[in-house]
């Protein structure tokens, strides 16, 4: 079982990568980010899963076309 912190990172995951491959449909978004959450399903050291899926999913995103890149 996942605690609520977990859920609420991944969330915040899929809100930025939803945000940075906006010509990506939210829904191959969010299956991106599950299908590298379940990599993850079996480790018993949960703080870094957020970070380690973020950046699969991004990985995997980054193959369907670039992501949106902010200037300041």
């Amino acid at each position: 079982m996942r605690d609520t912190w977990e859920a609420a990172a991944i969330g915040e995951v899929v809100g930025r990568l939803t945000a940075a491959y906006s010509d990506v449909p939210a829904d191959k978004v969010a299956a991106a980010v599950q299908n590298a959450l379940a990599r993850f399903d079996r480790c018993h050291i949960r703080e870094f899963v957020p970070l380690f899926v973020e950046r699969r999913a991004r990985a995997e995103l980054a193959q369907l076309g670039p992501a949106v890149t902010w200037s300041s």
